[in-house]
């Protein structure tokens, strides 16, 4: 007898004015089953996510849970069907408890409702986590949690709701190996007790280790239902994209000229005498364990912190970067780690997003030149290949990897000679994740001076020419090109780990 799915979406459409975002999808997700939603940004995963949750209703098409057509107007209606969503960016009250934060909009009373009652919910609470972590406490602030204990919070949260499907969009943006490890035990526990999982992620790996099937999606379209054991990640990626990513062999474009050079550096953020060049046209990768000192080291040199000992020289000079503003009229752009919290204003046009560090060049006499700024804009976006060309929209309706070319931009119109990029492709697709490589390689081969610190080792070494592995605020070794291996990497990264002993591994984001 066959199975009744969990869930159902029968040729789903979703329109918004003019645009289409989402064609005839339907798909099915079994009780108990791990399932893969995948595709580039602007796919349509999202809205997708947005049906089943109450926050869209569908053009046309329709959702079945337990072969039962369900219809919601409102987040509450979905949540009383069973459904919970975990987002990428946690809707929690920094300053409550963990229990007040899992009964929030709609919490235990007593005496006609006039009172909370407190230790009803932490009781309840430290039920519902017991099934999942019973280390957490529910009357501690949850402010107090690490990001991946935080993330258990919110699935605590849904079986208080007693959810059958649990939707997760990229629930581990901000998590370490380790914790990712953690939450994939969590994640199979559910499974195991009968709830259906809807995983979002752009990283193939975690796809491929712990879910069942994958439907991929492109361009609003589902383009196919693949069996996880017997399709391999290339395959994937093909019909995610459309076409298959050319694995490309590095091109230096390094000269002998320094561009810039650290004596002895020192800050009270973790940099310890640390020394080390960076040439004209040179990607220096730096790579190391959270914590080794890699974004306070940028930091460093983008004048956001303030070094306590050595020098800076750029060009044969010694500069002084006492703040960002040093560091930009020096001629340094850092596109930062936290992008939507560092590197933009959300609700500014991308243009004017372009323009923050340059204002300057666009103003006379107090006033913005718009023709000036609109042609500088159209021509470095366009350089950048932004999607969609639309100048004028605000910057938080792009896609992350669009967000990441605007703030390229920037540096270019501040005529910026050396780019810091952290973490440079977290939160993005495999196909924007391309273009952001050609783009870096592009800038050096520009005469652009790059450093780059990624926690993805294979993103380390496909981009750079040589690469500082940090620990514990110093550079622990300098491998150039010839040397280059996951395995070199992790041996400086962790003490006492030798290149024999660490092959395979693709982040070294924590001890476990």
């Amino acid at each position: 007898m066959t199975q009744t799915p969990r869930l159902q979406f029968d040729t789903i459409s979703k329109s918004f004015t003019s645009v289409r975002a989402l064609s005839d999808v339907s798909f099915t997700v079994a009780p108990g089953e791990i399932h893969g939603l995948l595709g580039e940004n602007g796919a349509g995963k999202s809205t997708l996510l947005r049906i089943l949750s109450g926050v869209f209703r569908p053009t046309s098409g329709s959702v079945s849970v337990d072969g039962t057509p369900v219809s919601f107007r409102k987040p509450l209606d979905a949540r009383a069907a069973g459904i919970a969503m975990i987002h990428q960016e946690l809707h929690q009250v920094p300053h409550l408890t963990v229990a007040q934060n899992m009964f929030l909009g709609h919490p235990l009373t007593k005496v006609g409702g006039l009172f909370v009652s407190r230790r009803e919910q932490e009781r309840r609470a430290a039920e519902a986590l017991s099934l999942i972590d019973p280390t957490i406490d529910p009357s501690a602030p949850i402010s107090t949690l690490k990001v991946a204990q935080r993330q258990i919070v919110e699935i605590g949260r849904a079986l208080l709701d007693r959810a059958k499907i649990i939707a997760m969009d990229e629930p581990t943006s901000s998590l370490t190996p380790s914790e990712f490890e953690r939450l994939a035990e969590v994640i199979a526990q559910l499974a195991a007790s009968g709830v259906s999982i809807i995983y979002v992620s752009h990283k193939m790996d975690e796809v491929f280790r712990i879910c069942q099937r994958s439907s991929v999606m492109r361009d609003g379209r589902l383009v196919g239902v693949v069996d996880m054991k017997t399709t391999s990640p290339q395959d994937v990626i093909t019909m995610m994209v459309g076409r298959e990513l050319m694995q490309e062999t590095h091109v230096s474009h390094a000269t002998s000229v320094v561009k810039l050079e650290a004596r002895n550096l020192a800050s009270t953020a973790k940099i310890r005498d640390t020394s080390f060049r960076l040439h004209k046209g040179e990607v220096l990768g730096i790579a190391g364990l959270v914590g080794s000192g890699r974004t306070e080291l940028l930091r460093l040199l983008a004048g956001v912190d303030r070094s306590s000992a050595g020098s800076i020289e750029i060009d044969g000079k010694t500069v002084t970067l006492s703040s960002p503003r040093d560091a930009i009229s020096a001629g340094i752009g850092l596109v930062p780690e936290e992008r939507k919290r560092d590197g933009i204003i959300p609700a500014r046009s991308v243009t004017n997003n372009m323009a923050l560090a340059s204002l300057e060049s666009f103003s006379k006499a107090g006033m913005i030149q718009k023709g000036k700024l609109r042609r500088t804009a159209q021509d470095l976006l366009k350089r950048v290949n932004l999607r969609p060309f639309q100048l004028d929209r605000p910057i938080r309706l792009f896609s992350g990897g669009n967000q990441q070319k605007a703030i390229i931009a920037r540096w270019l119109a501040s005529r910026s000679q050396i780019l810091l990029f952290d973490e440079p492709t977290r939160g993005i697709d495999v196909g924007a994740k391309a273009e952001i490589y050609h783009l870096i390689e592009a800038l050096a081969a520009d005469g652009h001076s790059i450093v780059v610190v990624s926690s993805e080792l294979p993103e380390v070494i496909r981009l750079s020419d040589r690469v500082l592995v940090m620990r514990d605020g110093r550079i622990a070794a300098e491998l150039g090109r010839e040397d280059l291996s996951e395995s070199a990497i992790v041996a400086h990264a962790i003490p006492g780990a030798s290149a024999e002993a660490a092959p395979g591994a693709t982040h070294i984001q924590s001890v476990s």
